[in-house]
């Protein structure tokens, strides 16, 4: 799946992951390949993303986490934001 971070600022990242952790109003959720369409506001926490490797132009902006038999976890703190995640694309703004 195809996931964009962006900020008033700059591009975080533009990549393929395998799933993405999100820190929402009601705790964090998980989405995964073919996840159902959803929009959700975001609070302030990490926005975990869970890929084999990302590219080196956006590696600079994350804190890798932890590795696993999946690949790795790169971690992206944010203050606030929202998510639109549909067809297998989402776009996460945020501060």
């Amino acid at each position: 799946m195809n996931i964009k971070i962006l900020t008033p600022e700059y591009v975080v990242f533009e990549g393929e992951v395998n799933s993405v952790l999100l820190p929402g109003k009601n705790g964090e959720f998980h989405i995964m390949t073919n996840h159902a369409g959803i929009v959700s506001s975001l609070i302030g926490g990490n926005v975990k993303i869970f890929a084999d490797s990302i590219d080196e132009a956006y590696a600079k902006n994350f804190t890798p986490t932890q590795e696993g038999g999946n690949g790795s976890v790169f971690s992206y703190p944010i203050k606030s934001g929202v998510v639109e995640f549909n067809h297998n694309k989402g776009i996460i703004l945020c501060e």
